[in-house]
């Protein structure tokens, strides 16, 4: 059941920040029983109007109070106090305070399902809602659901590798990239993230060794971690992987896998040179290593830039992306395109995990592809992004900040000249949700980077505001 919390005033001038002293609230009702286990928390939506801070401070809250052990998430139900776990004897000893715990991952997965606040997330990956063209998803599914169309694509299961007119259309799409697939090379998936996982699962097993770009997404690097395997960090530049590292790192444990964002690299924009590419490829082959290449932002990129799965004709490459990022977040879409081998083990994994794919998105996305609607969407996109991020770079560069890479794609990786994981928190207490550039490393580590989103930071005061919290730390 739900249970009042009673009046909690916070103050933005203490020493902590909203979500410490909001975190510290609730830890201190559940020690002291007034919260008994079992009690739910209020939802995220009501503790904010009830506390009058944002909703991203109180997601950052329940984070904290759930790695404390005090509190858990039940799946579309919210938070409740958990069973008091037995207190540890320890030694009377003065302690320092707990650091306060960082912005997550799934601090900033959590704020993807948040409805939208007072500011535009530039922490977040997607696009804004405004970019994105509802009234041609709408036209393509009343299309393909139409009449007859509907009871085979609603009442049966789809074909376990996917929609066949979707894998065609693809096919044609790949080739667009230099990238040779036949419609039976092509598996589709729930989105590119359930492409990778069903790669992984399928050739490699806990306990082995999988390579990563280092900066790169700590979703994947957790993704990775929850399957039992070691990630080996590659330091990643403009140009591409530090192969020297690499080679050093394949011979010390023998991965079988490389994951890597070749095109519009997530946090940085860059993309692989040839150069890099080829010598990437001739060192996967000396040491029987797959390459699985993340192109979900292929949408955002110039068509031209060398894809790896196009240079090698996937011999030793798997390509893998996706459509959340240029449709809408929720048309969880995406495929895999496989060297002949491996096809039906990719597809064995996935029946195992998603049985099939839901064939009326499938069809609707195939009727995007084939009619050249998702080319002309793409393209008013990208308009409008190299707009956005003319406007945020000036913007960046007025508030002495500067890019530690060049901006392009939707990412900017920029110095902001302090701690991002401090700067973080304190305007998550206003309502701006970052990404700290610790998220970025497979150890977190201090440093004066983050993440932007160039869609969501051409508003003045997000960065006013960055800079009164840089001066205020």
């Amino acid at each position: 059941m739900k249970h009042s919390t009673g009046a909690m005033s916070l103050s933005r001038g203490a020493d902590t920040t909203l979500t410490e002293q909001l975190s510290a609230r609730f830890s201190e009702r559940i020690r002291q029983r007034l919260l008994a286990p079992g009690t739910r928390l209020p939802s995220v939506r009501e503790c904010a109007r009830r506390h009058g801070v944002s909703p991203y401070t109180v997601v950052a809250a329940y984070d904290q109070l759930q790695a404390q052990g005090l509190v858990e998430a039940r799946r579309q139900r919210g938070f409740f106090v958990r069973e008091a776990m037995p207190e540890p004897v320890r030694p009377p000893a003065a302690k320092a305070p707990p650091a306060p715990l960082p912005i997550s991952a799934t601090t900033l997965m959590r704020g993807m399902f948040q409805p939208p606040g007072a500011h535009p997330m530039p922490g977040l990956g997607a696009l804004p809602v405004e970019w994105l063209d509802l009234p041609m998803l709408a036209t393509a599914l009343r299309r393909v659901s139409s009449g007859s169309q509907l009871a085979p694509l609603a009442l049966q299961y789809g074909q376990p590798a996917g929609d066949p007119r979707l894998r065609r259309a693809l096919a044609t799409r790949l080739a667009d990239h230099g990238v040779i697939a036949t419609p039976e090379q092509i598996i589709t998936t729930v989105g590119a993230t359930h492409g990778l996982d069903v790669v992984t699962r399928s050739l490699v097993h806990a306990g082995e060794s999988v390579l990563v770009d280092e900066p790169g997404w700590s979703v994947e690097y957790a993704r990775l971690a929850a399957l039992g395997l070691r990630v080996l960090p590659v330091p990643r530049s403009e140009d591409g992987p530090d192969l020297a590292v690499m080679e050093r790192l394949i011979e010390a444990h023998r991965p079988r896998l490389y994951v890597t964002v070749s095109v519009l690299h997530n946090p940085t924009g860059a993309s692989l040179s040839l150069g890099s590419a080829h010598r990437l490829l001739r060192l996967a082959q000396k040491h029987d290593l797959h390459i699985v290449e993340d192109d979900s932002y292929a949408h955002l990129a110039a068509a031209h830039l060398p894809r790896m799965a196009a240079l090698d004709a996937l011999e030793r490459t798997i390509y893998v992306s996706g459509f959340s990022k240029i449709l809408v977040p929720n048309w969880r879409v995406g495929f895999i395109a496989a060297p002949v081998a491996l096809v039906d083990r990719f597809v064995d994994t996935k029946l195992l995990s998603t049985l099939t794919t839901p064939s009326l998105l499938e069809q609707a996305l195939a009727h995007c592809l084939e009619q050249g609607l998702l080319r002309r969407h793409a393209e008013r996109v990208n308009s409008k992004l190299d707009a956005a991020r003319s406007r945020a770079v000036k913007l960046a560069e007025q508030h002495e900040c500067r890019f530690a890479a060049t901006p392009r794609g939707l990412f900017g990786w920029v110095d902001v000249g302090v701690d991002t994981e401090r700067l973080a928190r304190v305007m998550l207490d206003d309502g701006w949700l970052l990404a700290p550039g610790a998220l970025f490393h497979a150890t977190p580590r201090p440093t004066s980077l983050m993440r932007i989103n160039f869609a969501t930071t051409q508003d003045a005061g997000f960065w006013r505001a960055l800079a009164d919290a840089r001066s205020a730390l």
